[in-house]
């Protein structure tokens, strides 16, 4: 069984490590020091990393081979994730990743997320899914707005052994979010929601829901807000959707009749529910776009070395101009949108404006994705289109990535707008 030496929060640290200390994590990951790097020590460059980014990124990569991979063909055929694999992520902290140590997390950096869920999207975009989600959205908007009772309830419970699902799409409200029909009305001591949410994910598997809904439809967006529900006070899974892709991450249907929800179980304010939706998105754009990169250069380093081996007229495929080309175009586009979201990510890290620079993330991992993932069936011809080699995998994997938590369109929409701001 894949078991890291301790937990994440004794192995990722602050990036201020001594030479001593470095000697002495190599024998015990425990001996590391938590510090916050200074304005001369950060990252130089994109792909400059601190040594606890790397170390997890590199722990991470080696879980995601030897944990998920052997599972993965299995877990598409059946529609289904694998328990098993759900728990060793709780049981190595990768979902508790920027969740404080005081609540069971990994105290780790938002690149360090980032990184993981690019590394796990590498071998499977479904695992990478449900980590994301569940690190970017739910744990992120649990840590940033809840009191700090909810606090000490549920993120301990998420960063442990609990999976968590964010619930604020319905059938009539996709692009357009705020349009949720979703009703929570005072009783006084408690809320009573009523309504249903649509395309869920995590939601199969969860038993802590952060749910939006409106408590007063006569003030619109400003009656939205979130609040933190348990599966066992009457959430209703009423159909588990079949997919093109990503398919052993559920995505659900779910109803709400009557389910009473504890005052105390409010998240933040009342009626801010609409901020921190918008605040949850746009930093879980980031956390798509690296699954898309991850998807998009797993398709490729399955191709390539077959492009390599594969020999007609005499030669390796790969070594045929044409080839050449195609591929060194398709490395350019991933290069280019991994480093667009490595950006965002740093530039979230900072406290800089960051929603257009994840939009544009997102929207250019998407389509380059779908892009790599094409080609590397091309390349492998009619071993690529059967299911056996993987790749047709990350071609049905792709696609979702045009779609959920902003299509294409909205992503530039969302680049316009801010674009468009600066030149009134």
């Amino acid at each position: 069984m894949f078991k890291l030496t301790q937990r994440l929060p004794q192995l990722v640290a602050r990036s201020s490590v001594s030479s001593m200390a470095r000697q002495a994590a190599k024998r015990n990951y425990a001996a590391l020091t938590f510090s916050v790097p200074t304005a001369h020590e950060a990252p130089s460059s994109l792909h400059a990393f601190t040594e606890e980014e790397l170390m997890l990124k590199d722990t991470v990569s080696r879980f995601a081979r030897e944990v998920v991979q052997p599972r993965v063909q299995d877990m598409d055929e059946a529609e289904l994730m694998d328990k098993d694999i759900i728990k060793s992520m709780f049981d190595n902290g990768l979902m508790g990743l920027e969740t404080p140590a005081e609540y069971g997390g990994a105290e780790c950096s938002f690149m360090a997320a980032i990184l993981a869920v690019e590394e796990l999207a590498k071998i499977d975009p479904s695992i990478s899914a449900l980590c994301d989600i569940h690190n970017t959205l739910t744990n992120t908007v649990i840590r940033k707005y809840a009191s700090e009772e909810l606090k000490e309830k549920y993120l301990t419970r998420l960063a442990t052994d609990t999976v968590g699902s964010f619930c604020i799409s319905e059938a009539g409200a996709g692009s357009d979010a705020f349009a949720l029909q979703t009703r929570a009305e005072d009783k006084g001591d408690h809320y009573l929601l009523n309504g249903g949410k649509m395309w869920i994910s995590n939601s199969a598997e969860a038993n802590i829901f952060v749910i939006f809904a409106n408590v007063d439809p006569s003030k619109g967006y400003k009656g939205i807000t979130a609040f933190i529900v348990e599966k066992e006070w009457g959430v209703e899974i009423a159909k588990k959707e079949k997919k093109l892709g990503i398919r052993s991450s559920s995505t659900c249907v779910l109803n709400f009749d009557d389910v009473k929800i504890p005052k105390e179980n409010v998240l933040g304010k009342v009626g801010e529910g609409y901020k921190y939706a918008i605040d949850s998105l746009n930093e879980g754009r980031i956390g798509i776009a690296a699954q898309m990169i991850g998807c998009a250069q797993g398709a490729f380093d399955i191709a390539l070395p077959y492009m390599m081996e594969r020999k007609q007229f005499g030669q390796a495929i790969g070594t045929f101009q044409a080839m050449q080309h195609q591929y060194a175009e398709v490395a350019v586009e991933i290069e280019a949108a991994r480093l667009l979201t490595y950006n965002a990510a740093r530039l979230k890290e900072e406290n800089k404006p960051f929603v257009m620079e994840a939009a544009m993330a997102k929207w250019l991992a998407a389509k380059v994705a779908e892009k790599a993932s094409s080609y590397a069936i091309e390349w492998m011809g009619g071993n690529g289109f059967v299911r056996e080699t993987g790749v047709e995998k990350f071609y049905r994997d792709a696609k979702i990535g045009s779609i959920y938590e902003g299509t294409n369109n909205i992503q530039l929409q969302t680049i316009a707008k801010i674009i468009g701001s600066k030149y009134k």
